[in-house]
């Protein structure tokens, strides 16, 4: 079975061996250590000449990256730790976000940053923290987010073939799981859009869902144990839609669901306040009359280094459920 981190690597080679415009660049990539997370693993060994390893400086990773797009080339850019893209907030929001309307249409910038990010592997309060929410909603930036569901490698050369700037976040914790298809989900009834970032809806076959849960990336591995414990335990039914896309908003098969259960969850790691699970509780609020709602989200604080601090801090399956037993009390 192909994992989440051989789906991201075969990816990266495909699209290298396809189109001599792709480069990428980044801290520590070269072979032998192929990256922190080893999804560069085996490129600079193959394609020598377009693998670049840089300082330790986010600002001009991007920097360079922007140039290399602004010039007709497809750089994708790993950020070691997602966490120090903030280092780089400036090239992303005010410049590659920017220059195709600036520019008049007459250029475009078609660079892909891949943003490891999330937490529960003990790295502590700078290296665990899953903060796309601050770039979500710049005009001309768009954010992306893989799960085990569907296939994280497609959704990646998706984001390189787009002409526009694309923040790419993996949560680490994803990177040795298996990818999912439907057969693997023998509980669950499977349906996705046919988009480029494709939207995923998991209900329970011939049965009216109870309750909305909308979630990403390696949140849905959560919530998919707090829906499965709720179907066994207590014939409560979720159904559950996944994004691939987090800004910006898509929110139709969201809404689709909600005219059912008329309850939301929404599921995120970043912290509670002014998150994605708030936007998108206030849009289901406003275009879907859902006034049952929810957020489940990390608590507004550092995430610490001890698995009992880390624990403590970010959303787990038992909490999940029972947010949901409250929403149907």
């Amino acid at each position: 079975m192909t994992t989440v981190l051989e789906s991201l690597n075969a990816a990266l080679h495909a699209a290298m061996q396809n189109d001599p415009r792709v480069y990428v660049l980044g801290e520590d990539i070269l072979d032998p250590y192929g990256g922190a997370f080893k999804v560069t693993r085996g490129l600079s060994s193959k394609f020598p000449e377009r693998v670049l390893t840089t300082p330790i400086s986010e600002a001009a990773i991007t920097g360079i990256a922007n140039g290399m797009a602004l010039r007709g080339l497809r750089p994708v850019a790993e950020v070691m730790f997602g966490d120090f893209v903030t280092l780089a907030a400036d090239q992303l929001i005010n410049h590659a976000a920017k220059f195709r309307w600036m520019y008049n249409e007459q250029v475009r910038v078609p660079l892909v940053m891949r943003l490891p990010m999330g937490g529960r592997r003990g790295y502590g309060p700078t290296h665990s923290q899953s903060i796309e929410k601050l770039f979500l909603g710049v005009p001309g930036l768009k954010v992306v987010a893989p799960s085990t569901l569907g296939d994280p490698g497609q959704l990646l050369l998706n984001a390189i073939a787009d002409e526009d700037p694309v923040l790419f976040v993996e949560h680490k914790l994803l990177y040795p799981r298996p990818v999912l298809g439907a057969s693997d989900l023998p509980d669950w009834q499977v349906r996705s859009d046919d988009s480029a970032t494709p939207t995923f809806t998991l209900s329970v076959p011939d049965v009216k869902p109870q309750v909305s849960i909308a979630t990403y990336g390696y949140n849905f591995e959560i919530a998919r144990a707090a829906a499965q414990a709720l179907l066994y335990e207590r014939e409560i039914f979720c159904e559950m839609v996944v994004f691939n896309q987090l800004s910006p908003f898509a929110l139709a098969p969201l809404f689709e669901s909600l005219r059912q259960t008329k309850r939301l969850l929404t599921v995120e790691e970043g912290t509670f306040t002014l998150g994605w699970g708030a936007e998108v509780a206030a849009l289901a609020a406003e275009k879907a009359g859902v006034r049952q709602l929810r957020r489940a989200a990390a608590r507004n604080l550092p995430i610490g280094n001890s698995k009992p601090l880390e624990d403590a801090i970010l959303p787990d399956e038992s909490s999940l459920i029972q947010i949901i037993l409250e929403l149907l009390a």
